[in-house]
Formats: C-alpha cells, sequence, structure tokens
C-alpha cells in the first residue's frame, strides 16, 4: 500500500539559524519498502553495468581453415581445425559475450522507491537556503567555511549527498575535492545515493523542485 505524507522542513539560514520551514508531499509505500528499494537499487546498480566483455568463439578466430593434418596415420589425435578451443590460440568455448545487465523498472514503481527512499532519510536531511550565489570562486575553502555553521561537510567519515537545483561551475569545482560528498540535481535523484547517505543537504529550491517534479499532485 502506498500512501501521501507530508515531511516538513526547517529552512537554516546560513548562519545557523532556523529561518522558516518547508514541507513537500509525496506518495510512499507504507507496507514491505525494503523490497520496492531492493529492486530500484538492482535496477540501478544493473543499469551501470558495462556488458561489454566479449571473447571470440572458433568461428570467429582467424584461420582455421585447414584441417591440420589427414584423419589416420600420423598417430596424433584427430583434429578438423586450429581454431578448436583445445588448441593454443583457438577460440573460446561458452566464453562471454556482449549482453545487456539492465532490469526493467516500471515509472511509478521507481518514483515510488525514490519518494520512499526520501522519507526513509528524513531525520538525516538538512534543508539550507540557497547558498549557490555566495560561492563567487572555485574554492574549497570558502564553501566549507559559507556552510560550516549550518553543517560539517569535510567530515570524511560521513557520506554526504547535496541536492542542488541548479549545480554552477564555482559550486561543481569547490566541491571536487571532498571525496565524501556526492552532488545531485533536485530532478535526477537516484535511490542508491540517497540510501547510502549519513547526511543529506537539500537547498529550499531544490527542495521545492522535488515537490515539482517526484509528487503525484
Amino acid at each position: 500500500m502506498a500512501s501521501k505524507q507530508t515531511l516538513n522542513y526547517k529552512v537554516h539560514a546560513l548562519s545557523g539559524e532556523t529561518a522558516s520551514e518547508a514541507s513537500i508531499t509525496l506518495n510512499v509505500q507504507d507496507t514491505n519498502p525494503k523490497y520496492l528499494l531492493h529492486r530500484a537499487v538492482v535496477a540501478q546498480n544493473n543499469g551501470a553495468r558495462q556488458g561489454t566483455s566479449s571473447c571470440k568463439t572458433r568461428s570467429e578466430v582467424r584461420g582455421g581453415g585447414k584441417k591440420p593434418w589427414k584423419q589416420k596415420g600420423t598417430g596424433n589425435a584427430r583434429s578438423g581445425s586450429s581454431n578448436s578451443p583445445l588448441w593454443k590460440g583457438g577460440g573460446v568455448a561458452f566464453g562471454p559475450q556482449p549482453r545487456s545487465y539492465s532490469k526493467k523498472i516500471n515509472t511509478k514503481e521507481w518514483r515510488l522507491a525514490l519518494n520512499t527512499a526520501i522519507k526513509s532519510r528524513f531525520d538525516k536531511t538538512i534543508v539550507i537556503e540557497d547558498f549557490t550565489s555566495a560561492i563567487q570562486n572555485p574554492k574549497t575553502k570558502t564553501i566549507v567555511e559559507t556552510l560550516n555553521k549550518v553543517v560539517n561537510i569535510a567530515d570524511n567519515s560521513s557520506k554526504t549527498v547535496m541536492i542542488l537545483s541548479e549545480v554552477s561551475d564555482n559550486v561543481n569545482l569547490s566541491l571536487r575535492n571532498l571525496n565524501n560528498v556526492t552532488i545531485l540535481r533536485s530532478n535526477t535523484l537516484n535511490v542508491r545515493d540517497i540510501l547510502l547517505a549519513n547526511k543529506i543537504i537539500i537547498t529550499d529550491k531544490a527542495l521545492k523542485n522535488i515537490q515539482e517534479v517526484y509528487s503525484d499532485n
């Protein structure tokens, strides 16, 4: 069963104080959410696999058209082609071939799983005022100091996901040196990164965008 639930957040100013409140209403899974989340994560992981492993079979290996020796009288085991998998330099029997590992998941299922993941990380989520305009230069120290009164993003012991409505070059370059921080656009979220995050930072603009994109209202 799925139901609509409203999530109420406090919006923090860059000074660390609570500036306002914001809420989003999402359709989330109530019963057995782990099964749905597992399906979404498996589909995402499988979709990221290349599936390009390949090797040549005996019909694809170059050469081997001539019978190496006559059938009888040589004392050797009979052989019809040097392309046989038994021969060095021959083809590979039952080797890997290019394939797709993707698993199908319906759009409604994916959206429901994503909404459920967002709801499950409610207590790990911090909403802040949009700060992108305050980052004038691509400098890691600047963005760490800007957000330090609200959240410590330089803590390498925890995985942090930062959800922004727009990612400017200055913000992207400033966060690139922080290996524990993953940047996501609010209109292209994914289940896996949200579930793995120890902290989720969302700007107020991104929160509104999430409501517009993923809500069924």
